[in-house]
């Protein structure tokens, strides 16, 4: 049995491309969260923030590395099996990642090594301002890769001449119409992945008895991002999807399952699309309420999937993707303002009161991961046919290689992510088990920290 090569490689993209994304999200956001506990303890002088810097800048730092690794893996792809984009839209994309190594990867190298082992070497101020530098580096990494994924989606500012893209306007390449939805959103998505993360960790060394003081700090820390972010990721969610809506209608259709051009499109809440048959077999539907969410009026006209054939995406994992990430989003929302409220009113750190709170928290360590993955197939896998949308469709730049080389590297490239993504997590689960280091002081040494809170040494 041979499979399809093209299939195969946007299979191994896809894997690449999930793997990848994991740790970014968590830099992204876990580093800013690093920046507020300097500040912490820059201006309180209470060592329980530093306890939790130090803590948390281990698994910022095994994050970044993964990262990085999984990138550059990531980035081979586009000569091995998609040589056809570079040399069709390469003007383009590769300026842009040009820019990320040049304003981002440098600016994150060049200080991560003082946030990781600077505190004895350098004075308070030094490590907060490189610690806010690693924060604005992988912002910016952030900034570049999701432009040009923007422009991909949404191309302004370009020519072409004979089948080759050439740039006009940097500044519409750049921020191209969908860019600022896209960036507030993944920026959005980031901050939360990182506040479930560490209120996960946190409230399993709560339940095994290893948590210090910092450990609630971080908890409570969490809970209000998770109570502010969650909401308001909803809001940016949905002037995203009205952006998408009015340039990329197809990838909409496919997320609601709308088959047919019609006014007064109902929402179809849960059902399995079909596109043989052109219909969602039990559909369960509220009525009107697509064109309503979607034109704000109605019986406002929605676009179905007949206005595209031949250049619609898959609509199933398109469907299915958005209803995991919408579903885990609302998740979020009540569990980020059920903590807010349990933490921030129950100020006693008692473990026995918080159980089912600590333990809802620990299921939700990953959430960010799972929602963030079904963001991006939802937008990835609903741009298709098209790699540039409706203008370079993904079949015509790739590379020509026999589906055994490409099924083979496949599978050592799977084989490969899940044993570094088990052990990435059997590592945190590591650190996790470790006693609170306030906890593991002695009490000379806690008298001396006492002490230097005491005269305000930072």
């Amino acid at each position: 049995m041979e499979f399809d090569p093209f299939l195969l490689a946007r299979l191994q993209f896809a894997a690449n491309i999930s793997f990848h994304i994991l740790f970014p999200t968590i830099t992204i956001g876990l580093c800013w969260v690093l920046f507020y506990f300097r500040l912490r303890y820059t201006f309180s002088g209470d060592k329980a923030w530093e306890y939790a810097y130090f803590f948390w800048v281990k698994i910022f730092a095994l994050s970044f590395a993964l990262g990085v690794v999984s990138g550059i893996t990531m980035s081979f792809q586009f000569g091995t099996n998609w040589p056809g984009f570079m040399e069709r839209a390469g003007n383009i994309a590769g300026p842009l990642l040009g820019y990320e190594v040049l304003t981002a990867f440098f600016l994150e190298a060049s200080f991560l090594g003082i946030m990781l082992f600077g505190k004895d070497r350098v004075s308070n101020r030094t490590h907060l301002i490189a610690t806010a530098l690693v924060a604005v580096g992988t912002s910016f990494s952030a900034f570049w890769i999701l432009s040009l994924n923007s422009w991909m989606q949404t191309p302004t500012g370009y020519r072409i001449e004979d089948g080759v893209f050439f740039v006009e306007s940097w500044w519409e390449v750049i921020f191209n119409p969908s860019f600022p939805y896209r960036f507030a959103h993944m920026f959005t998505a980031s901050l939360l992945t990182a506040a479930f993360l560490i209120m996960g960790i946190s409230a399993w060394r709560a339940m095994r008895g290893v948590d210090g003081p910092a450990t609630w700090k971080v908890m409570r820390t969490g809970a209000l991002m998770a109570a502010v972010l969650a909401p308001l990721q909803v809001f940016i969610g949905d002037l995203h999807g009205l952006n998408t809506l009015e340039h990329q209608p197809a990838k909409i259709a496919a997320m609601e399952g709308i088959w047919e051009t019609e006014k007064g499109a109902p929402l179809t809440l849960f059902g399995f699309p079909d596109e043989e048959e052109k219909t969602t077999h039990m559909a369960i539907k509220v009525p009107k309420l697509a064109s309503f969410i979607l034109t704000h009026e109605w019986d406002g006209e929605v676009l179905g999937l007949n206005e595209f054939e031949g250049e619609a995406p898959p609509v199933a994992p398109v469907f299915w993707a958005f209803r995991v990430m919408v579903g885990i989003g609302m998740l979020m929302v009540l569990v980020g303002w059920w903590s807010a409220w349990r933490l921030f009113r129950n100020r006693d750190e008692n473990r026995d009161t918080q159980t089912w709170l600590l333990r809802a928290l620990s299921v939700m360590t990953f959430s960010g991961w799972v929602a963030v993955l079904a963001g991006w197939y939802v937008t990835e896998i609903g741009r298709q046919p098209w790699i540039v949308d409706g203008l370079l469709r993904t079949s015509e730049v790739v590379a020509d290689h026999s589906s055994a080389t490409v099924a083979g590297t496949l599978f050592g490239y799977v084989l490969l992510y899940l044993f570094l993504l088990v052990s990435y997590i059997a590592t945190l689960r590591y650190m996790a088990t470790k006693p609170a280091r306030s906890l593991t002081l002695t009490p000379q040494q806690r008298a001396m920290n006492d002490a230097e809170t005491a005269e305000g040494g930072a």
